[in-house]
């Protein structure tokens, strides 16, 4: 090896030791003919001394050393002299005196610095991404990743589990985001699809008798993207069979706590909270609650429907709904408030209406609608003491103003610091519509897929009012943000029948998209049910990032370009040829 030790693990136990490093040089300084330099690698930093007492040659070689130039070095761990001690570093107790210096590889000065302490503009990291990762922020959540994962294939391997790798190249099946295709040379004008997961493919495992499947999938989509989207994305698949929710409430718990427990030396308790789907959204207005802050949602129809502000009175006539949220012990200036009805406008609300609450009475240009008796049901309704600020979202659409005020809540506890930190709030949200409708669509769209069981109850209503229905279906969320969701699913033929009617799948459309899946149905399906959590989500809030793209080594832009390799990119007429592929020309020079 041309190394006896990483850059990171001498200590003074190795005083008067030889040792042989290698690394980059993180950096050099020149103190009266004494050089040194920062020696790096992923492990750490140690400093190399280079004096000419010691050996000439090594010290006049290191005069010429730049940032990032790779190097070897050897030599005799010392101890570091009287006050120089870093108690930052694991290292920073000794020093290595250099009696040979090997330049392994000279760099040319590297487009941004890799150093944590200096802020570089996101493109740039992701254009040079390799410089990017080697700065230690970086190299951390590599290894957060690589450990969670490890974890997680542990804790499934005692559970029982079968790691099986399902196809990549498979049928396309577009019912959820669009998806990724690829052509077949061999079958021109066929194409494969790159699977958005493996849905299909867990549950012919579960009907091919493999009662307990995990993968760490990867997993592709095509849709518009967010700090928290990539076009490729990597899951924790699971598929268990003779199961029901409770069964997927369990195991998961545990899978989270010791995940907390051996990353953050976090106890996670469990069993953790579960929450009705109506309740997370008429409450917090988002169906991935955070639950670290109050300001939670307060429905006040009832006490606005009295008043005399049309405003609030059509949108009740029309169906609509009136929220607001008490803002405790505010001093927002006028400015402020302006501030949050550009915020709210960007969810689709026409704008935010506000009271302030002076201990008395009720301060605001809308107050003069509210006679006396309303203005007393509104304050008790909200539970407004003095200087309370109380912020009104009303539409005659509730989802509009659920999410408004919703995004808005989020955005104030920010705002005011109401987050404690290091606080980790889980909770189950549960009960969720088994279908919605799609206004653009005209029809009912599932609201997970296709193959979510509705709850036994509730199959009646499936003829009636399918919209009312509730789906044995499940999220995990934590602090805001959801780490997976799935389903039990449908094993019951008739059952399954009366989805497809609903979604407007005609029995040959099912067979076109899902007919290997229903064939295998008819040979005896047990029932099944799974999850997939986003490894990526997991990682980030681990690392306390709130972009995934910190914790993937190669990720993509918003756009879905890749600023390192330049892809997705052109490609020659041969190829197109060769997969039976005609451009539009006005496309092309476009």
């Amino acid at each position: 090896m041309k190394r006896t030790n990483t850059c990171g693990e001498l200590t003074k136990k190795e005083i008067g030791k030889e040792a042989t490093l290698c690394g980059w040089t993180h950096s050099r300084r020149d103190h009266g003919g004494i050089i040194f330099i920062d020696l790096r690698d992923r492990y750490g930093l140690t400093q190399i001394v280079f004096d000419p007492k010691d050996d000439k040659k090594a010290h006049s070689e290191a005069q010429h050393l730049s940032r990032e130039d790779v190097i070897q070095v050897k030599g005799k761990v010392r101890a570091r002299g009287e006050g120089l001690v870093n108690p930052k570093l694991k290292t920073g107790e000794i020093e290595i005196i250099s009696n040979e210096l090997n330049i392994l590889n000279k760099a040319e000065t590297p487009p941004l610095e890799v150093d944590d302490r200096i802020e570089v503009n996101e493109d740039m990291r992701l254009k040079y991404r390799y410089l990017d990762l080697r700065r230690p922020k970086m190299q951390d959540n590599l290894r957060v990743r690589h450990k969670t994962i490890k974890i997680v294939r542990d804790f499934y391997d005692k559970e029982n589990f079968l790691e099986v790798e399902t196809p990549i190249l498979s049928k396309s099946t577009p019912e959820g985001a669009r998806d990724y295709l690829v052509p077949s040379r061999v079958n021109p004008g066929k194409f494969f699809a790159l699977p958005q997961s493996p849905q299909l493919f867990k549950q012919l495992l579960m009907v091919s008798g493999c009662d307990r499947y995990i993968q760490i999938a990867k997993c592709f989509r095509d849709e518009d993207l967010r700090a928290d989207r990539q076009p490729e994305f990597t899951q924790i698949d699971v598929e268990m069979s003779f199961i029901d929710e409770e069964d997927i409430y369990e195991i998961h718990e545990r899978l989270m706590k010791e995940i907390w427990k051996k990353m953050l030396n976090v106890n996670v308790k469990i069993p953790f909270k579960r929450i009705d789907y109506d309740e997370a959204m008429n409450k917090y207005g988002s169906d991935k609650p955070d639950l670290r802050f109050g300001l939670e949602l307060v429905d006040v129809t009832k006490v606005m429907e009295k008043s005399d502000f049309q405003v609030f009175t059509n949108n009740i006539k029309s169906g609509g709904v009136v929220k607001a949220i008490n803002v405790k012990k505010s001093s927002f200036s006028r400015k402020d408030i302006d501030e949050m009805i550009e915020f709210v406008k960007v969810y689709d609300a026409k704008g935010l209406a506000w009271a302030k609450y002076d201990g008395v009475k009720l301060e605001s240009s809308i107050v003069k609608y509210f006679n006396e008796e309303v203005q007393k049901e509104l304050i008790k309704k909200v539970g407004a003491e003095k200087d309370d600020l109380i912020l009104f979202v009303s539409d005659h659409k509730h989802f509009i103003v659920n999410t408004a005020l919703g995004a808005l809540r989020v955005h104030l506890a920010k705002k005011l610091e109401l987050i404690k930190p290091n606080m980790w709030e889980f909770a189950w949200v549960v009960d969720f519509p088994l279908v919605e409708y799609d206004e653009n669509e005209q029809r009912h769209m599932a609201v997970h897929h296709p193959f979510t069981s509705p709850k036994d109850k509730d199959i009646p209503l499936l003829d009636s009012a399918p919209e009312k229905a509730k789906a044995k279906a499940y999220d995990l969320t934590l602090n805001g943000v959801e780490l997976g969701g799935g389903s039990i699913r449908i094993h019951r033929p008739d059952v399954q029948s009366k989805i497809f009617k609903i979604l407007g799948i005609s029995e040959e459309d099912a067979q076109v998209k899902f007919g290997f899946l229903l064939e295998a149905f008819k040979y005896g399906s047990p029932p099944h049910g799974g999850i997939a959590f986003g490894i990526d989500r997991i990682c980030a809030l681990l690392t306390g990032n709130e972009s995934i793209r910190e914790v993937i080594a190669f990720p993509k832009t918003k756009k879905a370009e890749s600023l390192l390799d330049g892809s997705p990119s052109e490609v020659d007429d041969k190829q197109l040829k060769e997969l039976s592929i005609k451009l539009d020309m006005v496309k092309k020079k476009e």
